[in-house]
């Protein structure tokens, strides 16, 4: 069954992408509609810490994600509970992006959240109208469910691989492909 893009799904990048941004990227689809598209790449850890990015932040000890090449200036979140932070909008069930950085600042200090519970992105991934559904017909993009265990995954790093390999026998020979087709 070929999944169309949703909100609350998942992109996988097919497995010969070269643009450096998408290579063997995992991008969870926060909005869809007929005006676009917007994402964040989940599965590339950068180097930062959260200090990195924001002055002042509360120690929380986080990883910062590359979550596309739109706005790289930018910090957003996406978090998992029953908690949820005022303005945050959610994604799927039990999944919520963005909301308000002062109060989930309070909730750091007060220890009343978990850092396994959230994904702190630099920059997003967007398409303009119509841009998405012409790389869908390029074959350029895998469509998957998203949860909870995929998006906050305990390896990011092998979740393209997880997630293909789990949408059956096709895409788990994609999987197996390997990422320089030359070193085969």
């Amino acid at each position: 069954m070929i999944h169309q893009p949703a909100k609350g799904k998942l992109l996988l990048a097919e497995p010969f992408m070269q643009d450096p941004n998408f290579k063997r990227s995992v991008v969870l689809l926060c909005e869809h509609n007929e005006t676009g598209t917007f994402g964040f790449v989940i599965n590339k850890i950068t180097e930062l810490t959260l200090n990195d990015v924001v002055v002042d932040f509360p120690d929380f000890d986080a990883p910062v994600y590359f979550g596309g090449p739109v706005q790289p200036n930018t910090l957003q979140f996406i978090y998992r509970g029953n908690e949820i932070i005022a303005n945050s909008i959610e994604i799927t069930e039990g999944i919520y992006w963005g909301g308000s950085f002062e109060e989930l600042k309070d909730l750091i200090r007060e220890g009343a959240v978990s850092s396994e519970n959230f994904l702190f992105l630099v920059g997003y991934c967007g398409w303009d109208e119509g841009q998405l559904e012409n790389e869908m017909q390029q074959n350029s993009w895998v469509v998957a469910d998203a949860n909870e265990e995929n998006v906050f995954a305990e390896n990011p790093h092998s979740l393209w691989n997880d997630v293909m390999k789990k949408l059956g026998k096709k895409y788990a020979v994609m999987a197996s492909f390997p990422e320089d087709p030359i070193v085969n």
